[in-house]
């Protein structure tokens, strides 16, 4: 069955602006106004999710979507760094974030490992299709907002790229990124921003 997933990945909020680890913050007013003029250009789906977090959740309220909590979109789980500035982990512990960045089974931080995530996120998304209930007749359709580093991980397992490729690829707020085939054969549509960014 062809499935095609569309992922929104959530408006700014003070952790984007401030370089922090994903932490569970929720929108900024700035965020939630972009989320909200950007609603008009959100597709139409089947089956709308949203990651658990505050950030995800406020983004999907703030676009009109009544979305359903998907524990497998959870953002990646950095364990004691969440909440916590890149800048300020690297100054504390520059050998431990080096092991991070170049060891994709590495979790110094006692949460998840970069291959950890990327196959939670693959796992879920070979099996979107099984969850939209058109059945067979028609394509499934998913739309769902999740976290940039699961926008990310689901462009790595979609193309079969080497899981380092993570760290290659910048998920801007508010971006849609549409993968559609089938769990094995995936084509994807990188970066179609849903709103004008914010100050131009």
């Amino acid at each position: 069955m062809t499935v095609r997933v569309m992922l929104v990945s959530p408006a700014m909020n003070a952790a984007l602006r401030e370089a922090r680890f994903d932490g569970d913050a929720p929108l900024d007013r700035a965020g939630e106004r972009s989320a909200r003029a950007a609603a008009a250009a959100v597709p139409t789906s089947g089956t709308v999710l949203s990651g658990p977090s505050g950030r995800c959740l406020g983004t999907a309220a703030a676009l009109g979507l009544t979305a359903r909590t998907e524990q497998a979109l959870s953002g990646w789980d950095l364990g004691r760094w969440s909440g916590r500035r890149l800048d300020e982990v690297g100054a504390a512990e520059p050998d431990a974030v080096a092991a991070w960045i170049g060891d994709p089974s590495a979790a110094p931080h006692g949460g998840e490992s970069l291959r950890a995530l990327a196959e939670r996120v693959g796992g879920w998304l070979d099996g979107a299709g099984d969850r939209d209930g058109a059945g067979d007749r028609e394509p499934a359709r998913v739309l769902a907002v999740a976290e940039p580093a699961v926008v990310r991980a689901a462009v790595v397992h979609a193309l079969v790229l080497p899981v380092e490729a993570f760290w290659r690829l910048d998920v801007a707020p508010l971006v849609l990124t549409e993968l559609s085939g089938r769990s094995g054969r995936w084509n994807v549509r990188l970066g179609r921003p849903l709103a004008a960014p914010e100050g131009s």
